[in-house]
């Protein structure tokens, strides 16, 4: 059963969404924007293992997706001319120049060029990922795992500190701080969070299963799968070390749910959502910065942060990732999108903007896994908006 509202035009969407959520627990929500007007505000389910009912304001952890979001603020402080993004990171963060990392420019750590993926070489304890200034600072002094720009490798988890430090010597202010007063306040995008504060907290969905646990602690089954799939790729040249040392830090179980988790800032993995918060935001970057007569990025700006940076294999995902600065194509949408970009996140999560189209599709769920970065639910609810956009014959006025 749905609540929200839906423009008739988009039905098929509402049909897909339906399709997504799980019979026995957990819940989901949709959202698109078409020309700036939200035409998709769809949810149902259970947001938690008790059978709580998933509303209008309740938010869910949302992985990578949370990388677009930190990407997009990076983008507003370079459009203010606090920043360039090939100047060298070392140049606004001065510590991050240890270890060889003074090179390292704002694009390709935006574009998981920079080379500081390993998390596995950093920390000794997941635990550790809950203290901000910790991690700020083992990032600082990493090494690099290979030449900035010689590599795309996926900083699944070590983008957050990266870009988060980053953002924080350019201002000179804390994260969050910065975070409301440049992109959640101006559009008003309610129930964005990273970092949950304690008065926010009545809001969340729980994962269903939300425990990261070791290898050993893990189903056979999963083991077995692991293993196959290792074999097969090394037949292709492919080895899956680069992607444990960037995906797998977890030697002891890790509560996502665990309060402390959802409070503490982690802004590669720990964002809190309504799907909403996440299609208005890309509504804005679609409508070319400006969103119900408030601009927070310049037209320019927005077309720069469509732009492909590199298209080789990525050395983490081992596949192409088409990367933007912090967004990622979207894959399996087909030729007939290739302006779509956004970031989607492992549970199943994601959002994109297809600014060719004026349109922007965001959904936020609580159960399943997929991917390092999502599974095909999202891609299914995409192409339903894309479908029923076209249909309409609504592309930038051009009638198909």
């Amino acid at each position: 059963m749905l609540n929200g509202k839906i423009h008739p035009d988009y039905a098929d969407v509402a049909a897909a969404v339906i399709r997504q959520i799980p019979r026995d627990e957990g819940g989901a929500a949709v959202a698109v924007y078409h020309r700036g007007d939200l035409v998709v505000d769809l949810w149902g389910g259970t947001k938690d293992r008790e059978g709580t009912a998933w509303t209008e304001d309740t938010t869910a952890p949302s992985f990578s997706t949370t990388k677009g979001v930190m990407s997009t603020l990076v983008h507003i402080l370079v459009d203010r001319g606090l920043a360039a993004y090939d100047e060298p990171v070392a140049k606004y963060w001065p510590a991050f120049a240890a270890n060889g990392k003074g090179s390292v420019t704002i694009r390709q750590a935006l574009s998981h060029e920079a080379g500081l993926y390993r998390i596995a070489d950093l920390i000794e304890s997941p635990a550790e990922m809950r203290d901000w200034e910790h991690m700020k600072a083992l990032v600082a002094n990493a090494e690099l795992a290979h030449e900035p720009g010689a590599h795309s490798g996926y900083h699944a988890l070590t983008f957050g500190w990266l870009i988060g430090g980053l953002i924080e010597a350019i201002t000179d202010k804390s994260l969050q701080q910065v975070l409301h007063e440049e992109l959640i306040d101006p559009p008003d995008l309610d129930g964005m969070f990273i970092g949950m504060p304690h008065n926010e907290l009545y809001r969340r969905a729980e994962l269903i299963d939300g425990v990261s646990r070791p290898p050993e602690k893990r189903e056979p089954w999963r083991e077995n799968l692991t293993r196959g799939v290792s074999r097969a790729l090394s037949k292709v040249g492919v080895e899956l070390a680069e992607s444990k040392q960037a995906l797998a830090p977890f030697t002891e179980p890790f509560d996502w749910n665990d309060e402390a988790t959802v409070t503490a800032m982690i802004p590669a993995a720990n964002g809190q959502f309504t799907a909403r918060s996440l299609a208005r935001m890309y509504a804005m970057i679609a409508e070319g910065g400006e969103i119900d007569g408030v601009r927070v990025l310049s037209k320019e700006r927005t077309e720069l942060m469509g732009q492909i940076q590199n298209r080789r294999r990525d050395k983490v995902l081992f596949v192409p990732m088409h990367w933007r600065m912090g967004y990622h194509r979207i894959v399996n949408l087909g030729a007939s999108s290739p302006d779509a970009f956004g970031h989607f996140g492992y549970g199943g999560s994601g959002a994109f903007c297809d600014p060719s189209r004026r349109l922007a599709v965001a959904m936020t769920v609580n159960s399943g896994s997929g991917s390092a970065v999502g599974d095909a639910r999202m891609l299914r609810i995409g192409r339903a908006a894309i479908g029923s956009v076209d249909r309409l014959g609504r592309v930038d006025g051009v009638t198909r």
